[in-house]
């Protein structure tokens, strides 16, 4: 009863290497690994086999409750993108927790409020942050004038001075869409996106060399959604700053035809019209054949992200599905045939059930079902294709 994803290895990997080192030729320094989650569909203990085999010097995880997990394969320094927050007691529990283990010293926090800062300068041991600056995504962060304050702060700079925080650069997480009050493009200047990012970076150059005494801030910017031409242009742009691309979802799933995802028909039931099925007991299309195949909602299949609706075309679509959810039919994953199929009914745990119309080929069981999945929210029984 799998639901498995199959992986055409040369195929992945000539694309993995090939973006890691076309990152490397625009970025003067190299990718920076993103695993978190759920490992981007392929789960992440195989990702951080990938950095290994990549050279990668530095990954990056979600949250601190993710850091186990990659932190004993290799040696690599650890980010964790979600920012420090002591107020947050279950996370606090958990990097309490970590610091005492072995690793601990591999792991970079991203720190976005001087409440966070002070709290690890106060605190015992020495701990390696990012700082986080407030970009257009406006979700966490320093704005310009909060980073010069606290960089100013005295409590800051002893605890700078004695090692006991130790900062590893300024990190820059990009909406993926152009900054809404800047959409002009200059050829000069690059994209808003660009421009926004070459701000902050000379704000952080101008602080960082004229940092007195030991234990000054690293000049390195920690960058997030740039493309490569983005990140020749900020190379270009601003001097003796050091880039640090974070990047996942193009490293990882930039080749969608590499990866294909299917379920195992477990049973197959030829039906009269008005035959009622399932829990719900609704009936199907006229002499239709119901197939029961694997693959549910601990899969991840029939969950959905909100639409971004951001075109005419798209709210058109978006109202249309929910109308047709409204009505009780909805469009399954699973392909037969290559057309998607309807749900008999919401699918169930590991298992969903699709209606096929007469004149369909009626499939076997024990064969299998393509279905175009959001990997992100997938989770798979098996991943083939990388022994």
């Amino acid at each position: 009863m799998a639901f498995a994803v199959t992986i055409n290895g040369p195929r992945w990997h000539d694309h993995v290497d090939t973006v890691a080192a076309a990152v490397l030729r625009s970025a003067g320094a190299p990718i920076v690994p993103v695993v978190k989650g759920n490992g981007y569909g392929l789960g992440q203990r195989l990702l951080t086999e990938e950095c290994l085999r990549l050279g990668a010097d530095t990954i990056a995880v979600g949250s601190v409750f993710e850091v186990d997990d990659v932190a004993e394969y290799g040696t690599h320094d650890i980010v964790v993108l979600e920012p420090f927050e002591p107020r947050d007691a279950f996370a606090a529990a958990a990097w309490w927790r970590l610091g005492q283990q072995l690793h601990a010293g591999r792991v970079i926090r991203t720190v976005a409020s001087r409440e966070s800062l002070l709290s690890l300068a106060e605190g015992p041991g020495s701990v390696r942050v990012l700082l986080e600056a407030e970009t257009s995504m406006h979700r966490f962060g320093f704005d310009e004038a909060e980073l010069l304050r606290v960089l100013a702060d005295p409590d800051v700079r002893k605890a700078l001075a004695m090692g006991r925080v130790l900062v590893e650069g300024l990190a820059m997480h990009m909406p993926m869409a152009q900054p809404a009050g800047d959409a002009e493009r200059r050829p000069d200047l690059g994209s808003p996106r660009v421009r926004e990012v070459v701000r902050w970076a000379g704000l952080w150059q101008a602080e960082t060399e004229v940092w007195p005494g030991h234990n000054s801030p690293a000049t390195r910017v920690w960058v997030s959604h740039l493309d490569d031409s983005d990140l020749a242009t900020v190379v270009a742009s601003v001097d003796d700053i050091v880039l640090r691309p974070r990047i996942g979802t193009r490293l990882w799933l930039g080749d969608r035809a590499a990866l294909r995802a299917a379920g195992t028909v477990l049973a197959v039931h030829p039906l009269p019209n008005g035959t009622h099925v399932g829990y719900r007991q609704r009936t199907g299309p006229k002499d239709g054949t119901l197939v029961v195949v694997s693959g549910g909602t601990a899969h991840g299949i029939g969950l959905s992200a909100p639409t971004p609706a951001s075109t005419v075309r798209q709210r058109v679509v978006t109202a249309g599905t929910g109308a047709l959810d409204a009505a009780g039919r909805a469009l399954s994953p699973f392909r037969w045939e290559g057309k998607q199929r309807w749900f008999a009914e919401p699918p169930h745990q590991h298992t969903s059930m699709v209606w096929l119309p007469k004149g369909c080929v009626i499939p076997a069981v024990g064969d299998e079902m393509v279905a175009d999945v959001r990997f992100t929210t997938s989770r798979f029984d098996v991943v083939l294709g990388l022994d």
